[in-house]
């Protein structure tokens, strides 16, 4: 075991694991964020990703002791009680149907739009075609990732 302190959500956690143990199990076990899920444990699916320093991570296949700068969850995407604009994107549009893969959707779309504030069609679904929606939501996705953008869907 060995005492990890990560930035998480903006606020320093510590924890004491195994280094090589699965940042979506610190994160979900230790400290009870739910937002990242547990879909294929490959790394495959999308539905376990986070964001480190800004770019679309897979928590499941990424051991803690990996961890290089800030994690962002589903939950610190809000700030000062606003929804980020992509969660509220996702509401306007009605995208989940089961919501399985939604974390997974929503912090690859924050990734994409920091570093393609005005993205085309095609560079959405470039960027989200990694991460895997069984209820197939994928063009409500679309057109949620262009409103966060303020880009005419």
């Amino acid at each position: 075991m060995a005492n990890f302190t990560l930035s998480v959500n903006g606020r320093p956690q510590t924890v004491d694991v195994e280094p090589t143990t699965p940042l979506l199990y610190v994160l979900r076990n230790d400290l009870d964020l739910q937002g990242p899920r547990f879909g294929c444990g490959l790394g495959q699916c999308g539905s376990c990703t986070v964001l480190m320093n800004g770019v679309a991570t897979r928590s499941c296949v990424t051991p803690v002791s990996a961890v290089k700068g800030p994690i962002t969850t589903l939950e610190g995407l809000a700030k000062d009680g606003q929804l980020h604009p992509v969660q509220q994107a996702w509401i306007d549009e009605q995208v989940p149907a089961c919501g399985f893969c939604q974390n997974g959707q929503m912090l690859t779309a924050v990734a994409l739009l920091q570093r393609t504030p005005k993205p085309t069609d095609t560079q959405i679904r470039d960027a989200m075609a990694p991460v895997l929606c069984r209820c197939f939501t994928y063009y409500r996705i679309q057109k949620a990732v262009k409103r966060a953008a303020g880009v005419q869907a």
